[in-house]
């Protein structure tokens, strides 16, 4: 085999509204954990230059049981993590600020701003 196992399709969307074909796992020593380019979440787009759209999840096993000795295939790298079954490793950078670094201080601003004004319009 090609050393690497897969979910998704027409009939098992692994992702929320996306039939598209992600590499669920990559089994050591296997051809693919050899080679090193594949990941687990990359979608699959294309095997051998046959798209992998609109598949249902047998007929895209079955264009890699019968991919031949030399595959070629196009994917997708996960950029960011997703909600979903699919684990993503991080690099330990972050993609931006988190949305309660920014939320925090504006509520706190915003509430001594408040007591500010209700002070201010008692001793008028």
């Amino acid at each position: 085999g090609l050393g690497f196992n897969i979910v998704g399709g027409t009939d098992r969307q692994y992702i929320f509204n996306d039939s598209s074909i992600y590499v669920s796992r990559i089994k050591k020593d296997g051809a693919a954990y050899l080679d090193g380019r594949l990941q687990e979440g990359d979608k699959i787009l294309a095997v051998n230059g046959k798209d992998l759209k609109d598949l249902r999840h047998k007929d895209a096993v079955e264009l890699f049981m019968n991919a031949g000795y030399e595959v070629s295939l196009k994917i997708q790298r996960r950029l960011q993590p997703q909600n979903g079954p699919v684990g993503h490793q991080s690099d330990g950078e972050s993609g931006g600020l988190p949305l309660a670094a920014i939320l925090v201080p504006g509520l706190a601003l915003a509430a001594a701003a408040v007591w500010i004004l209700l002070r201010y319009r008692q001793r008028m």
